[in-house]
């Protein structure tokens, strides 16, 4: 390996590092990240000269997350521990110890694939009994972010121990089980929601949560692995014994066994290795420590690592599958999904893999199942490393004919389309029965119409009872008020006649929220009113041409492309022809320009200002000359930001763009 390829591996591994640590989203395998690691390994030990304090193998990769929490600097390093991925590279290690302690002992444990946190103790003067006083998370290992009350909604998180202790540092791994992350994944899917990658990303980001309620419906649990400090230090001399009073008092610990030689090391290594099949929660590898606490220091790994400590790592599972079915199904967003259906290549039943059957795998888009050579008789390389979520490896036997995504929706038979630089395909169809309460909810929604009241738990009543087949059907549910009292579907008198007075009043909209209510593709708030200012009404922009859209400002021909098929659709003109029946405005009023002073300047409100609301401020925008958006990027000139601004502030700052206060943002109007 060269300089430049030594380089460019260190820029790979950060990457993969941040998506990881900071963003909760790897991209790659456990067993993927492990190989980089290994290699740049590899180079520094062969060009020493080459490592600095900056390189991956130097630093742990998280970075605390302000929003998350308050910065915390530890009390004690919380290091990683240095991986080895053969038993040979375990027993040289073991061999080394014994060298400078004959005789010494080795915990050997289970590695808890989740996120590690520290929670800190002291004795209390009235209880007599040590109290949690703080929950703390890695970050960088030398800062973190303080969790403490997202770590009281752990049940397994003690806000009292009794020990014989006047301070007390203790560290565990915060994970989630397989039963608490299947019950995520099945609540997201029924909400057309994306489902989280695997349980460690979903600990992750729910430790992190702001809202403290949030952390305790997802259902997290903690495992203790390590004392960090104590007082008196005499209570951690020996970790298995540290590890037996914890139990003794009511923590949680990892499974841990006693080792002296190379031979029960190893056994013990391929004991926790068999017992992956039964546990609830993932591991990813054993751990094998020096008990004796002092004598770790003898053994230093590296600014990194924490002394006296090695992690082996355990090979990824693999079995062979035959595709049997491909299903294909519809989202309340229109995209199409694909499951495979897959069983064991030699006992024709679900796949076994780290203790779960597997029959079903997701197969994404047509470009991953081109690039994997899907199709039905196919056999695959199933994989599961580190991750719940089994994956397809390389194909072993090729189908016989390789799947095509269906050029027509299988719920309605409309025709799908592909959306412009991805790889998603869409039913687009307004009345597809697959995404009709996620249409409807779209078109109440605050940015659309607004229509407050009309929730998704509603429309979904209102679907299975007949009375809604298209969002232009909410204007004629004043006709059905006496049987939706009757039925109670609404609720009482007094709840259904408000519901259809604030549909009544969304009639008056401007059309810019109808516009934006009928969900086309590519067509937001900005977009649609920078169509409604050039055109006026809905029916006019219904008749213009390809070029007199792509003539507007900011539409480029895919959204054009998009606007022109939507108006010339039969099945959409129908429904638009009920909104203009049923008495839905779509035509602008006149505006009153009041200045040019914003002009050619492009804001971002966001946050709770004092004087406006977020639509007040963003009209005040437009009668001033400029545009207002709802998301940041390059082309923002600034941002208006009031209380709670959130990740729209972040990205601006990132980015460079400019923040401006209320009282700022005023100024600019003198």
């Amino acid at each position: 390996m060269d300089r430049s390829e030594y380089a460019q591996l260190q820029k790979t591994i950060k990457y993969h590092m941040d998506r990881y640590y900071n963003q909760d989203e790897p991209e790659i395998s456990d067993y993927e990240y492990d190989q980089l690691m290994s290699r740049l390994k590899a180079a520094e030990r062969e060009h020493p000269e080459w490592v600095t304090p900056e390189s991956p193998t130097q630093i742990i990769g998280g970075v605390a997350k302000r929003e998350a929490g308050v910065k915390v600097e530890h009390n004690v390093p919380m290091l990683s521990i240095e991986d080895v991925f053969t038993y040979d590279d375990v027993a040289a290690w073991v061999e080394k110890v014994h060298a400078l302690h004959p005789g010494c002992r080795f915990s050997v444990e289970t590695k808890i694939d989740g996120l590690s946190m520290s929670l800190r103790y002291r004795r209390s003067e009235q209880t007599g009994k040590l109290t949690l006083t703080m929950a703390e998370t890695r970050g960088d290992g030398r800062v973190g972010e303080d969790v403490t009350l997202n770590a009281l909604t752990i049940p397994d998180v003690r806000r009292e121990l009794d020990l014989p202790c006047e301070y007390l540092e203790l560290r565990g791994e915060v994970y989630m089980t397989h039963e608490a992350f299947f019950r995520y994944n099945e609540l997201m899917e029924e909400a057309g929601k994306k489902p989280a990658a695997n349980p460690r990303n979903l600990a992750a980001g729910t430790l992190r949560q702001l809202d403290a309620s949030v952390t305790r419906e997802r259902g997290l649990s903690l495992l203790v692995f390590n004392i960090q400090d104590c007082r008196p230090r005499s209570f951690m001399a020996s970790h298995i014994a540290g590890m037996d009073a914890l139990a003794a008092a009511g923590v949680h610990v990892v499974y841990h066994t006693m080792c002296e030689t190379v031979q029960e090391v190893l056994a013990a290594i391929g004991r926790i290795g068999d017992m992956r099949e039964e546990l609830p929660y993932d591991i990813d590898g054993a751990v094998v420590k020096l008990d004796d606490v002092q004598m770790r220091d003898d053994f230093p790994a590296g600014s990194k690592y924490a002394p006296g400590h090695i992690a082996y790592k355990y090979p990824p599972e693999e079995r062979v599958v035959t595709m049997d079915e491909i299903e294909v199904t519809v989202g309340r967003t229109g995209k199409l999904g694909f499951i495979g259906h897959v069983s064991d290549a030699e006992t024709g039943r679900p796949a076994r893999l780290c203790g779960t059957n597997v029959s079903r795998v997701t197969l994404h888009n047509q470009d991953y199942m081109r690039e994997k050579h899907v199709g039905v008789g196919g056999k695959y390389l199933l994989k599961k490393s580190g991750d719940i979520i089994p994956k397809l490896g390389d194909v072993v036997a090729e189908p016989a004919e390789l799947f095509t995504v269906p050029a027509v929706c299988p719920i309605c038979g409309e025709p799908v389309v592909r959306e412009e630089d991805t790889a998603d395909v869409r039913c687009v169809s307004p009345a597809c029965p697959a995404q009709l309460t996620r249409t409807i909810s779209y078109f109440c929604s605050r940015p659309a119409m607004d229509i407050m009241g009309l929730g998704e738990t509603l429309i979904d009543a209102l679907v299975g009872g007949g009375y809604l087949k298209d969002y232009a059907d909410i204007y004629a549910l004043a006709e059905h008020r006496d049987e939706l009292i009757e039925k109670g579907i609404i609720g009482r008198e007094k709840n259904t006649d408000k519901l259809l007075e604030n549909i009544e009043r969304s009639k008056q909209n401007d059309p810019v929220r109808l516009l934006t209510a009928l969900g086309i593709r590519n067509v937001g708030q900005s977009t649609a009113r920078a169509l409604m200012e050039r055109f006026g009404s809905i029916d006019a922009l219904a008749s213009a041409g390809i070029d007199e859209l792509s003539a507007v400002q900011d539409i480029g021909p895919a959204t054009a492309q998009c606007l022109y098929d939507f108006f010339r659709n039969e099945e959409d003109r129908i429904i638009l022809g009920k909104l203009r029946d049923r008495g839905v405005n779509m035509v602008m009023p006149e505006t009153i320009q009041l200045s040019a002073k914003l002009q050619g300047l492009t804001f971002v409100v966001t946050g709770t200002l004092e004087h406006y609301g977020r639509k007040d401020i963003e009209e005040l925008i437009l009668a001033h000359g400029g545009k207002a958006t709802g998301s940041v990027s390059k082309k923002t000139s600034y941002v208006v930001a009031g209380e709670n601004a959130g990740g729209k502030l972040e990205k601006a700052r990132s980015l460079g763009v400019p923040v401006l206060t209320e009282e700022e943002f005023q100024a600019m109007l003198r």
